[in-house]
């Protein structure tokens, strides 16, 4: 057999299995990712050719009160999402970290938002929250002379939008809690049951210093995650009332494919692409230095 022949295969052969997903990451990701950046710097309204600009869209958002607003509200949502989902999830993985018979039902049960549509979602919680006839409101009625306009009021429907998202997401970071639970060794939490300490004891100064690597992993996700709002925002608010829910996803929505400006929209797209790229940075040096793998 050829040598060179046998060499060129070994070679050449795992390019070829890979080939489909370099495809796919070139096409579908890398170059729509530099075309928006481009497009972040002209005047285009998907109709005619691009006009080149400059930073003249960077300069009307920074320069613009409803986008501070904007981002104020995303950051908000964000700042809801990120604590009530670690929260509800790590508090979830902790009940369900347990041996009996049919506990992996009941985790499936909590997972089954994860995996439900979220318009479906969306239109649902509409019902339940809607100021007339929901559900939530005619049971609050019976206790209060009238039920808080969840989604109407501008103080609160940004903040039920995100409660939805978190109840809605808590069962996947769930599944990641009880990953990092399931890793630690039981002889810690034995030998610390012997000497007296108490459940709170055990899960403050054993557990969860154990956990802190799952912990910082579960909170770069659930900042990342807490910017991809658009699905629930669109199908129970649409940005209203009075601007009051709109985040920086839905506003690049609208400024895209509803007033066509995309120039704009896509500076709108990089501005949250750095926020989010610099909170994940931040994120990784705090776990540099905290987080301690398990030995």
């Amino acid at each position: 057999m050829n040598l060179n022949k046998v060499n060129w295969y070994k070679k050449y052969t795992p390019w070829l299995f890979i080939l489909p997903t370099v495809l796919g990451l070139l096409i579908f990701r890398l170059i729509p990712i530099f075309a928006a950046l481009f497009l972040s710097f002209t005047r285009w309204s998907l109709l005619g050719k691009p006009q080149w600009i400059g930073f003249s869209n960077y300069i009307e958002a920074f320069t613009t009160k409803s986008f501070f607003e904007i981002i104020g509200n995303t950051f908000e949502f964000s700042l809801i999402y990120v604590i009530g989902s670690m929260v509800l999830g790590l508090g979830l993985a902790v009940l369900v970290n347990i041996k009996m018979k049919g506990i992996g039902a009941f985790r499936a049960i909590i997972y089954l938002p994860v995996v439900t549509s979220a318009v479906a979602v969306g239109i649902v919680w509409n019902w339940i929250l809607g100021p007339r006839f929901g559900i939530l409101s005619v049971f609050l009625e019976k206790f209060m002379e009238t039920s808080p306009y969840w989604l109407t009021d501008p103080k609160l429907a940004l903040r039920s939008v995100a409660t939805v998202q978190v109840w809605k997401m808590s069962g996947y970071y769930m599944i990641l809690f009880l990953a990092g639970l399931q890793s630690i060794p039981r002889d810690a939490l034995e030998a610390a049951t012997v000497d007296g300490a108490s459940s709170a004891q055990k899960f403050f100064r054993i557990t969860l210093p154990m956990l802190s690597p799952t912990v910082f992993f579960v909170l770069t996700i659930t900042i990342i995650d807490s910017f991809k709002n658009f699905e629930l925002i669109y199908s129970m608010t649409k940005g209203g009332p009075q601007n009051a829910s709109n985040t920086l996803v839905y506003d690049v929505y609208l400024n895209a494919f509803v007033h066509y400006r995309v120039g704009y929209a896509a500076a709108i797209a990089y501005v949250l692409f750095l926020v989010v790229g610099v909170l994940t940075i931040l994120n990784f040096q705090v776990r540099s230095r905290w987080a301690k793998p398990l030995n």
